[in-house]
C-alpha cells in the first residue's frame, strides 16, 4: 500500500477540503502534511457548511484516523476554535484524530512578529494573513522552535525562553509596541494549550509507516497550493512551506517510493489571495463576474480573492513539479454565463513566447490566450457526464489534450453531491 496525496496546483483555495471529503471513505488515514491556519478548507455536507484550518478534512466520517503531521504549524487558539466549531456536529474527536508530537507550535509572540514584519516591509509587504506562520517556520528552520512534545517537559522554561527573545526583536528591531496585545493573546493561547492536552500527541512517522505496512491506505492532504511553495512558487510572495508532493514526504515521514497516486486539484479558472504576480489577473467587470459568481472571498479571512482565467503554463508547471497522476478540475459551474472563455497558453516575456514557468513573474510577463466557446448551461443541475454540454466537454478535452492529463473528477457546485466522477479513457 501506498500513500496518495492530494494538493492544490494555483495559489491556493482550490477546493481541497471538498474534494477529500468525497474521497475519505476510500481511506483509512487522512493526514495533514504542511501549512499552518492561514489555510482554510470548507466542505458542505448536506444541510450545513464547514470550513477547517488545521483539522484534517476527514474528520466527518467515523473510524478514520485523522493525523495533523509534523511538517504543520499549529496555534493552540485556533485549534480551541476549531475544535468548539465542530462540537454541534456530535463528533468524538478525541477518539480519532491524531496530533505528531513534532507539530511545531504558533506562539503569541510568533502573530506579533508577523504583524511588526509586514508593517515595516511597507509597500513591499507580501500580504500575510498575519497568522504568525511564517516567524513560526523562521524558529523552526532557526532551531529554535516549540513542538507540541514540548509541552510536558520544562514547557514554561522553554516558553518564557522563546517569548523574551521575540519580545527583545520587537522592541529593539521593529519598535513595535505589544504588551497589551500580548497579554490578551497569552490567556487565549493558554486556554488552547489545556484543550491541546487532551489530545492525542504520537510519533506520527512511525503512526503513518505502521499504517503503510498494516496495507492501510492513507490519503495525504495539502494545504495552499504549488504556486506557493517556499522554493517553486512566485517566491517572495510564497507561504512558508513546501506544498508540493515532495512536503508530503518530510511533513509525515513517509519515503519517496511510499508516494502513490497524486492528485492535482485545478479551478477551472485562477484565483489569488493577497500580493504577488498573477499573469492572467482580470480588474475588469469581467473579473468582478467571476468573483461574485465563485463566491471567491476568503474562508479564513473573508479577503476578495483576484480572479482571471485559467492558466495552463502556471497548471502544467505544477503537474510536472508534483507528478500529478490525475486532475481534479473544480468549480466549474462558475463559467455557466460566459458566452466564450479564454485560456492562458503561453507567456510573451520581452517579444517571446514560452510555455516554460519563468524565474520570476513581473510585469513584463504577457498572457496568451486561445479563446473556446462557453456553454451556457447551469451545471450545477447535472449529475452525470452524460449530460454535459459539448462545450464544457470540450473545454474538458482541451486541458487533458495541452496537460497530458486525466481529469477525472469535475466540480459542478459546492455541496458533496455537486462531484461528479469522469470516464478517463
Amino acid at each position: 500500500m501506498k500513500v496518495d496525496v492530494i494538493l492544490g496546483l494555483q495559489w491556493g483555495d482550490e477546493g481541497k477540503g471538498k474534494i477529500v471529503d468525497v474521497l475519505t471513505p476510500k481511506y483509512d488515514a487522512i493526514s495533514r502534511f504542511q501549512g499552518g491556519p492561514n489555510a482554510g478548507h470548507t466542505l458542505e455536507i448536506n444541510d450545513f457548511k464547514q470550513v477547517l484550518h488545521t483539522i484534517p478534512s476527514g474528520i466527518f466520517h467515523e473510524n478514520k484516523v485523522n493525523l495533523i503531521g509534523n511538517g504543520v504549524v499549529l496555534d493552540p487558539t485556533v485549534f480551541q476554535k476549531e475544535i468548539d466549531s465542530l462540537k454541534k456536529h456530535n463528533i468524538d474527536l478525541r477518539k480519532n484524530l491524531y496530533i505528531s508530537k513534532k507539530t511545531h507550535l504558533i506562539l503569541p509572540t510568533h502573530k506579533l512578529l508577523d504583524a511588526a514584519s509586514e508593517a515595516a516591509k511597507g509597500d513591499t509587504k507580501i500580504g500575510s494573513t498575519l497568522k504568525g506562520i511564517g516567524p513560526t517556520y523562521k524558529d523552526k528552520i532557526g532551531r529554535d522552535g516549540l513542538r507540541i512534545g514540548d509541552i510536558f517537559k520544562n514547557f514554561e522554561e522553554k516558553y518564557k525562553a522563546r517569548i523574551d527573545a521575540h519580545k527583545e526583536l520587537l522592541e529593539k528591531f521593529f519598535g513595535f509596541e505589544y504588551k497589551e496585545m500580548l497579554s490578551t493573546i497569552e490567556k487565549e493561547w493558554f486556554e488552547g494549550i489545556e484543550i491541546l492536552k487532551s489530545f492525542t500527541f504520537v510519533d506520527s512517522e512511525h503512526l503513518v509507516n505502521e499504517l503503510i505496512n498494516e496495507d492501510k491506505s492513507v490519503l495525504a492532504e495539502g494545504a495552499q497550493g504549488t504556486l506557493l511553495d517556499i522554493d517553486f512558487g512566485s517566491y517572495p510572495f510564497v507561504t512558508s512551506s513546501n506544498t508540493i508532493c515532495a512536503g508530503a514526504c518530510t511533513g509525515l515521514g513517509i519515503a519517496p517510493q511510499k508516494i502513490g497516486k497524486v492528485f492535482g486539484i485545478f479551478k477551472a479558472y485562477c484565483t489569488r489571495v493577497g500580493m504577488g504576480p498573477f499573469p492572467t489577473e482580470l480588474h475588469d467587470e469581467v473579473g468582478q463576474k467571476l468573483r461574485d459568481a465563485g463566491n471567491e472571498y476568503g474562508s479564513t479571512t473573508g479577503r476578495p480573492r483576484r480572479c482571471g482565467w485559467l492558466d495552463l503554463v502556471a497548471l502544467k508547471y505544477s503537474n510536472m513539479i508534483n507528478g500529478v497522476t490525475e486532475l481534479f478540475m473544480m468549480k466549474g459551474d462558475v463559467l455557466d454565463d460566459f458566452e466564450t472563455i479564454k485560456i492562458c497558453t503561453g507567456y510573451e516575456i520581452d517579444g517571446e513566447v514560452t510555455d516554460k514557468f519563468p524565474f520570476e513573474l513581473n510585469d513584463h510577463v504577457k498572457p496568451v490566450y486561445v479563446e473556446l466557446p462557453g456553454w451556457q448551461t447551469d451545471l450545477t443541475k447535472l449529475t452525470n457526464q452524460d449530460e454535459f454540454p459539448e462545450e464544457f466537454n470540450n473545454y474538458i478535452n482541451f486541458i487533458e489534450e495541452e496537460t497530458g492529463l486525466p481529469i477525472t473528477i469535475a466540480s459542478v457546485g459546492p455541496n458533496r453531491a455537486q462531484t461528479i466522477m469522469l470516464d478517463s479513457e
